[in-house]
């Protein structure tokens, strides 16, 4: 069993770095493992896939059998298959930049993306994770749970607008629900405002869809047709969409 948690815990690492490839001694010291132990784990990973190195052999990042089986995710999640036709008609509605995301801990994991043409920006990809408290997706799923179950703060604060305390995140969540949308004013990026709609297959909902807009391009009259078409598309989702994850019920 702690081989199996050192296993993962290294892949975990490895992911949270992203495009920046670590030498063998970080990830010893990062793990707490010695160096002979790690280099032996990374050699059966890189075997097998799931870790790459350069060649010279000293750097180490997440291999492709990451990707794959991520794919296998999000190919057999009966929620995500059934959610993106609905997202290409909202992307095609409003030009704008439309998601799907998970709640997972404390972060929000995106499960599926159409971009607009007119605005990319990375941190939008799938398999990105940001925290809860700090955008559009993240705090409509909160305001379907009970403050108490909110973690105690301070928050990271991804942008000058973000909510660092409880007290804040509480008092912004009582209304989302009010509201019945969330919505992120550059809280979690700079230029972007961010409209998020939880979806109540689920009870308490697991996953939520946003569109994103700069701020540039935010009028009155956008905002207000963003809300009313992403609105109606949640309540058609809600509509055809079975709860419980079809006839697997996956404890997510």
């Amino acid at each position: 069993m702690k081989s199996a948690a050192r296993t993962v815990e290294l892949l975990e690492l490895l992911a949270a770095r992203g495009d920046r490839p670590a030498r063998l001694q970080e990830l010893a010291d990062e793990l707490g493992v010695p160096r002979s132990s790690m280099y032996a784990l990374l050699q059966t990973l890189i075997a097998r896939g799931w870790v790459r190195t350069d060649v010279t052999g000293s750097l180490y990042g997440i291999g492709i059998h990451a990707l794959l089986t991520g794919t296998t995710y999000l190919d057999s999640d009966p929620h995500v298959r059934a959610v993106r036709p609905y997202l290409d008609e909202a992307s095609d509605a409003l030009g704008e930049t439309i998601h799907l995301g998970r709640l997972d801990g404390r972060d929000v994991a995106y499960l599926a993306t159409r971009e607009s043409h007119e605005y990319l920006r990375t941190i939008s990809r799938v398999g990105r994770r940001l925290p809860a408290h700090a955008g559009a997706l993240g705090k409509a799923l909160l305001a379907e749970r009970p403050d108490a179950e909110l973690a105690e703060g301070p928050y990271a604060a991804l942008t000058p607008n973000t909510h660092t305390t409880r007290e804040s995140l509480a008092a912004d969540l009582g209304e989302v629900r009010a509201r019945g949308y969330s919505v992120d004013r550059e809280e979690g990026v700079p230029g972007i405002v961010g409209f998020g709609f939880a979806l109540r297959y689920d009870i308490p909902a697991q996953d939520a869809i946003s569109c994103s807009v700069p701020v540039a391009r935010l009028s009155a009259g956008h905002e207000e047709r963003i809300v009313a078409v992403m609105r109606e598309i949640r309540a058609k989702i809600e509509a055809t969409v079975p709860g419980g994850g079809g006839s697997v019920h996956w404890r997510r």
